[in-house]
């Protein structure tokens, strides 16, 4: 039975448990059971957030233009298919784009970043990653694959995780950031906006449509991330309603090799998907 002082509700066609405030979903689904605590999934369908958009600056050492440093948002901003009104990318090849228009980073990852960067903490503010969305409530264990969020008039969908570069690095002063947030998969992810709208600072993202029969963000980036990955549950992953297209074929493609190199070591796979 679900413990004193949790409520149990249905959500968006979900069953939740709200408790402490926040909202947890009912997992894994046993009808007429509430698992004890230990063994809720820790997921949200609530978020509150801050906003940033920035421009394009030079970076400190090489020069080399990024849209990486990012302003809070004090206005209502459009937010429209290709991403927040007033936003720019500096290498549209690698960044921007319907699949990578909107990226939120986990503000819990700033503390891991601070203990292993240490010259670097008095930097590593919410914000400083060059994400839009940033948030306590949420990291890639939160979230699935192909979810469906509200944020102010608008409608995200989750696609993908992001690939950190080299200007992370030079931006922060850091040799190594940006291969520790991608090894230890502290990447956050991009949205794609099915609908644009309106959004206001001080919106909260709200889960409208989980993806429950995808995997897991968190899930998906370690078997993407594993040597010999377990052939069904990548086809699954390539499969998952909502995954970026450039993602699905790269994982695709890894398939291919994969079932016809059965008695071959296979090569070093990039551990991000890209």
């Amino acid at each position: 039975m679900t413990p004193a002082r949790a409520r149990a509700i249905n959500l968006f066609g979900t069953d939740v448990i709200v408790l402490g405030g926040g909202l947890y979903e009912k997992f894994p689904p046993l009808p007429g059971l509430w698992q004890t605590p230990a063994r809720w999934h820790n997921r949200r369908f609530m978020a509150h957030i801050s906003l940033f958009i920035g421009g394009i600056r030079s970076l400190p050492e090489s020069g080399r233009p990024t849209g990486i440093y990012k302003q809070p948002v004090h206005n209502r901003l459009t937010l429209g298919q290709e991403g927040f009104a007033g936003d720019v990318q500096a290498d549209r090849r690698v960044h921007g784009g319907p699949e990578k228009a909107v990226h939120l980073y986990p503000a819990a990852h700033y503390v891991r970043l601070a203990e292993h960067f240490p010259e670097a903490a008095g930097q590593l503010v919410p914000g400083s990653m060059g994400e839009n969305l940033s948030t306590a409530d949420l990291d890639e264990s939160s979230v699935r694959v192909g979810d469906i969020w509200r944020f102010g008039g608008a409608r995200l969908q989750v696609c993908q995780p992001r690939t950190p570069c080299w200007k992370i690095d030079e931006r922060f002063g850091s040799e190594g950031m940006a291969a520790f947030i991608g090894e230890q998969r502290l990447t956050g992810w991009y949205w794609r906006v099915l609908t644009a709208g309106e959004v206001t600072p001080g919106d909260e993202l709200l889960l409208e449509k989980a993806a429950s029969d995808n995997p897991i963000l968190a899930d998906a980036m370690a078997l993407w991330a594993q040597h010999r990955p377990d052939l069904v549950e990548l086809a699954r992953l390539a499969a998952s309603e909502g995954i970026a297209a450039h993602w699905r074929n790269k994982i695709e493609q890894r398939l291919t090799w994969l079932r016809h190199q059965t008695n071959v070591a296979p090569p070093a796979f990039h551990v991000k998907p890209e």
